[in-house]
């Protein structure tokens, strides 16, 4: 089993629940947290799904050898736009190792982030296809795959400390945060009032187009966007409650208002 580098006279396990709270507020580059995020077992629940999906795959992927991971976020260090969703896919980034790649909901994103000029191609079939992204960085709440896409609140806050350190690393030209869906949005505005931002009471309720303007802060905090967006979901998608178009002007909207 591997082991957290001991940091301060402390040391933490990767499967200890404490093992993200420890970690990543020590972490001082995305490079650096993303390589603590793959090694952390701080749920069971989740680790023992993540790897069982690994094990016995999905028939159409038999020949692949599955990340069955933690899956990292995606995108420069500098970016201006993260995109905040819920959790990977079981036998999406589950299986490739990055953030919305190989599965129905990334096939959406992906060409939508392209059709404003913010990814370098419509697809993202596998870690390795070349796709580069224009300032926009990938998040999740959740860095492991689910059972049934629903992580429990308890693993969502157990989690929570790897997104606050990526917003934290991000904050220096991070404009605004796209969200995808109501969880996402849940998890995101208590992390953001820790990190010194001014949350409105009660805090807004989530819906697609919704916008949210958090002043900057004496701190030094910018001005922060957040937008709402229904979960590019193979769901949402079927039934038309996400069109293509009204997921181009989200992104149209979030590339506009941080000038990009």
């Amino acid at each position: 089993m591997d082991k957290a580098p001991k940091a301060a006279g402390a040391s933490a396990r990767v499967d200890d629940p404490a093992f993200p709270a420890h970690r990543a507020p020590r972490c001082r580059s995305l490079d650096e947290l993303d390589a603590q995020v793959i090694h952390c077992r701080a749920c069971p629940r989740l680790v023992a799904w993540r790897e069982e999906v690994a094990a016995t795959k999905r028939a159409a992927f038999r020949d692949w050898e599955y990340w069955g991971r933690p899956v990292p976020g995606f995108g420069p260090p500098d970016a201006a736009v993260a995109v905040v969703g819920l959790a990977p896919a079981a036998h999406g980034g589950n299986r490739t190792g990055r953030m919305f790649t190989g599965d129905a909901s990334g096939d959406s994103l992906f060409a939508a982030l392209h059709a404003v000029g913010l990814a370098s191609q419509a697809e993202s079939i596998d870690a390795d296809d070349g796709l580069t992204l224009r300032g926009v960085r990938l998040a999740a709440p959740v860095h492991c795959a689910p059972p049934d896409n629903k992580p429990t609140p308890e693993e969502r806050d157990t989690c929570r400390p790897w997104l606050a350190a990526e917003l934290e690393l991000l904050s220096p030209t991070l404009r605004t945060v796209v969200v995808l869906g109501a969880f996402g949005w849940q998890a995101l505005f208590p992390v953001l009032s820790a990190a010194g931002w001014e949350v409105p009471r009660p805090r807004p309720k989530f819906g697609h187009a919704v916008r949210v303007t958090l002043p900057g802060t004496d701190e030094g905090r910018n001005t922060l966007n957040v937008l709402g967006c229904y979960h590019p979901s193979r769901h949402n998608t079927n039934t038309g409650r996400l069109t293509f178009p009204m997921l181009v002007d989200v992104f149209r909207e979030a590339a506009r208002l941080s000038d990009l």
